[in-house]
């Protein structure tokens, strides 16, 4: 997938690397040449003629590169000049240019197109640091910043879940075209879990034939729009993210949050736990946002999950008392769906919501004797239900396409059957939010379970009126994905010139 090299372009002042590398012999007048001709530091001065326009979008661009470098995390060395080893220019076709301070190693080991052009052989042939290197005729300058950003990001599928379709799509092709693997996986794995609209399916589509990424799992997202690609259904075990018998251990500042958290689950007064969840949900945000973003601040994943473990278990509890008849206790049902539900919303804000849904989505006991237990009573679980369909669907929650179709198989029936009386009961339900979710959800799947399931639900609609989610758009968007041809030409592989220069040489 390297790049192929373009002709020597022969009004440049210097060789291309592709150049330097064929020709060794040639390497050191060449590289004097190099040395001689000065090298212009922004695009508007290779035309002297060019509009304030050109000098505007420059300096936008500029702006837009340092508002990406300052997100990122401290100590992350990502265009450190002092550290770096490497002088890289991005430039565009339509003559933007910008120039980074990146690392050699970095580059080589994160990607196998710079690991063979700036090999060790090459690097010793430099008679000065840093080395200056130059990538031509890039399609978009701030894709391509943001890929080289994410060989310096240790989580890359977390980075990803803030981009949109569109975004990702670009850092896709880039990845793809300097052979970073890593990145091309966690694209893949973003949008075979994140939900699209309905106009991405032909830019997904066409990028992923045109990119050619089978054997890095591109047919997975693939078929989500095409039935050929779709085999039988496959059950596999998900690891259960919680259970009864956990434990934890925490000090500090964290306990005392753990203690604020466990008195608001336990609280017995509705309307003062309403209140101290919404206080206890700001205090844990403005926390983790005075340390600078980290996920979970100073309370861990760990004693989050802990937390929603104790309310599963005693929602298991009541759910078997109340379907066997012992309707003693029957309030603690609603009690902890609507902590669960309060917990889920904590865990999605933070971006570590999976394995909740992992594990609610195995909970089949539960949804078994679901139906033995009074609507009244149970309709609050099903509101757990429709939250994770909707950070499903918003692309807040993203799990593999086997966490979702379990989530579907476990719990999308108990949903229908609740669904009248969420409806009816639940001041303030976002009746559209839940159905557009739901939508998503479905439409994240493969199209043969698509079909399935939408068929199940027309005819559930029919006979079920109100009381059932209108999922109309879910089900136009895939009558149109199975049914309408597709007739869009593919893009033209992209092109790729890669240009060193080097300064100071004799």
């Amino acid at each position: 997938m390297s790049p192929p090299p373009l002709p020597l372009d022969k009004t440049r002042s210097s060789p291309t690397l592709f150049d330097m590398m064929a020709n060794e012999q040639d390497y050191q007048p060449r590289a004097a040449a190099a040395h001689s001709a000065p090298v212009p530091p922004h695009p508007h001065q290779h035309h002297p003629l060019a509009p304030a326009r050109s000098m505007d979008r420059q300096a936008m661009l500029q702006d837009r590169v340092a508002e990406l470098i300052g997100s990122c995390s401290p100590g992350n060395q990502f265009n450190d000049a002092a550290s770096s080893d490497v002088r890289l220019t991005l430039s565009s076709r339509d003559g933007l240019s910008l120039t980074l301070c990146v690392h050699r190693h970095i580059l080589v080991a994160h990607s196998r197109f710079f690991a063979a052009k700036l090999s060790d052989r090459w690097s010793k042939q430099q008679r000065t640091l840093p080395h200056i290197v130059e990538i031509s005729d890039c399609d978009d300058v701030e894709v391509y910043v943001e890929t080289l950003r994410l060989m310096y990001c240790k989580d890359l599928r977390r980075r990803l879940m803030r981009e949109d379709v569109g975004k990702v799509l670009g850092i896709l092709k880039v990845s793809s075209a300097i052979v970073f693997d890593a990145g091309v996986l966690s694209c893949l794995e973003y949008l075979e879990a994140a939900p699209w609209a309905e106009d991405d399916d032909e830019k997904v589509a066409a990028l992923l034939t045109q990119l050619h990424l089978e054997n890095s799992g591109a047919g997975e997202v693939l078929k989500r729009v095409s039935l050929e690609l779709t085999p039988p259904a496959v059950t596999e075990e998900v690891e259960m993210g919680l259970n009864c018998n956990g434990g934890s251990s925490v000090g500090g500042g964290e306990e005392v949050l753990v203690r604020l958290l466990q008195v608001v689950l336990e609280g017995k007064d509705e309307k003062a736990r309403r209140e101290m969840k919404g206080l206890v949900s700001k205090m844990l945000r403005e926390n983790s946002a005075s340390r600078g973003g980290a996920i979970g601040g100073d309370l861990r994943k760990e004693s989050l999950y802990l937390a929603c473990n104790g309310c599963l278990c005693l929602l298991r509890e009541q759910f078997v008392r109340a379907a066997g008849g012992d309707t003693s206790e029957v309030a603690q049902i609603a009690r902890q769906a609507d902590n669960l539900h309060w917990m889920l919303d904590i865990l999605v804000e933070r971006q570590i919501a999976e394995d909740f849904l992992r594990t609610w989505a195995m909970q089949s006991e539960l949804a078994e004797i679901h139906g033995k237990v009074p609507a009244i009573h149970r309709y609050e679980v099903s509101r757990v239900t429709a939250r994770l369909f909707v950070g499903v669907g918003k692309g807040q929650i993203l799990v593999s396409k086997e966490a979702r179709s379990q989530l579907l198989s476990t719990w999308l029936e108990p949903f229908y059957e609740d669904f009248g009386w969420m409806r009816r009961a639940c001041k303030g339900l976002d009746r559209h939010l839940i159905e557009d979710g739901l939508s998503n959800t479905i439409l994240t799947m493969p199209l043969a379970t698509q079909q399935e399931i939408l068929l199940a639900w027309f005819n559930r609609f029919l006979n079920s009126g109100e009381d059932c989610p209108n999922i109309q758009r879910g089900f136009e968007v895939w009558w149109r994905r199975a049914f309408w041809k597709r007739s869009a030409e593919p893009e033209q592989p992209p092109r790729l010139r890669i240009t060193a220069i080097c300064e100071n040489s004799s």
